[in-house]
């Protein structure tokens, strides 16, 4: 939808940024970023050799997918082998049943994939913090540019106070999270929040752009991106 331009504001993927940088402003809150919090490369033995292997990853345009292909450039000098993608909440139980020989995953799935028997053979997140000493970026919040100045200035300022109030009084939105949550277990969903919602969703501030500049700038380098000209990420 973002690379169509059907919407005014939605949520994407960082690595959808080069994609629609020209048409959208990165808004400075709202989005997911942190440590800790990467998605996972997930095995049904410990200690799988990924070469060749099949492997399911919820999106090609995803953070989560660039984070593993250079991941797998340092580990996997011989190569993955097929990528399937498909929804996130069907990778795990692929990955148990032997559909595919490892999956990808985000979300709640970090705190859910023991339910299914399945060993963690890798954290991406992990290997970014290892190597880049930055924050993971997940998922932003963009804006059309043709809305203007101001109306993009109140709208990250909504986004802020948003974001304050539900920290202040985290009971007022639980019922609105539980309703759209993919994992029910309330205990389940306060994890993916403390984890997800934090100091970087309130404003990206200096680490989060430079996470934001860093990991396109590497993707852009393995050909994964297009390039990000100087002034891509300004706001407004």
């Amino acid at each position: 939808m973002a690379e169509r331009g059907e919407l005014d504001v939605l949520k994407v993927s960082y690595a959808v940024l080069p994609y629609v940088l020209d048409s959208y402003a990165l808004l400075p809150c709202g989005g997911a970023l942190g440590r800790g919090c990467g998605p996972l490369v997930l095995t049904r033995e410990a200690g799988a050799d990924l070469t060749g292997r099949t492997v399911a990853v919820p999106s090609e345009r995803s953070t989560a997918y660039l984070l593993f292909r250079l991941w797998a450039a340092e580990i996997v000098p011989g190569g993955v082998g097929e990528i399937v993608v498909m929804p996130f909440h069907e990778i795990m139980p692929a990955v148990r049943d032997g559909k595919v020989d490892a999956g990808l995953v985000i979300h709640e799935a970090r705190f859910t994939y023991p339910e299914y028997g399945l060993h963690k053979l890798a954290d991406m997140g992990e290997h970014w913090e290892r190597t880049t000493g930055l924050p993971i970026p997940l998922g932003a919040i963009i804006a059309k540019r043709s809305l203007g100045e101001k109306t993009l200035t109140g709208l990250a300022d909504a986004i802020r106070t948003s974001v304050r109030m539900a920290w202040d009084e985290p009971e007022v939105p639980r019922p609105y999270v539980m309703e759209h949550a993919q994992e029910m277990d309330p205990a389940v969903a306060d994890q993916h929040i403390g984890l997800y919602v934090n100091e970087f969703t309130a404003g990206l501030g200096e680490d989060g752009y430079a996470a934001v500049r860093g990991l396109l700038t590497r993707a852009a380098a393995e050909g994964l991106v297009p390039a990000l000209g100087p002034d891509a990420l300004r706001f407004p």
